[in-house]
């Protein structure tokens, strides 16, 4: 039990770590590049080109946010109808034994048995699918959530290459 504890909390620590939002890049200081027209100019659209990014960046993580929401809806509501059918179908099979008469009492609940695991199996087949569905639509966001990020640090880094290139002037 002790290890069990240890690993659910360790696991607990390294998705928080994981999931914390990680440092917006800016441009990093340039070593004494003098002020010069032409490197400020730099600076300021370099400034103008790294805002955009993050803007960029921002926009496409709220739309796999979005999707991901949308994704885990659908699936909890695909859950749910599965689950009402097995509720259904469990209701239906007790109703059939209730119904029969007390000679064929045991052929009725054999009966009965095997066509809850049948709904039962129905809906655990349903449920699986949702989540796997979710599971995809959750993998593609965080792809594409890395490829805007790590779009935006290109942009970091083409930005202060410009900005040192002015300054070598």
């Amino acid at each position: 039990m002790n290890k069990l504890l240890a690993t659910l909390i360790g696991g607990l620590f390294a998705t928080s770590v994981y999931a914390q939002t990680p440092a917006t890049p800016a441009i990093p200081a340039t070593p004494a590049v003098p002020a010069s027209p032409a490197v400020v100019k730099a600076e300021a659209k370099a400034e103008q080109d790294v805002g955009k990014a993050l803007a960029a960046e921002a926009k496409d993580v709220a739309k796999a946010d979005e999707k991901v929401g949308k994704a885990v809806a659908k699936a909890d509501a695909k859950k749910a109808k599965a689950h009402a059918k097995a509720v259904k179908t469990h209701a239906d099979a007790m109703e059939d034994v209730a119904k029969a008469d007390p000679e064929d009492k045991m052929k009725a609940e054999a009966k009965a048995d095997k066509k809850v695991a049948k709904g039962n199996l129905k809906a655990e087949k349903a449920i699986i699918k949702a989540d796997e569905k979710a599971v995809k639509k959750i993998v593609d966001a965080s792809a594409d959530k890395a490829i805007s990020h790590a779009k935006t640090h290109e942009t970091a880094a083409a930005a202060v290459a410009d900005v040192k290139k002015a300054g070598s002037k």
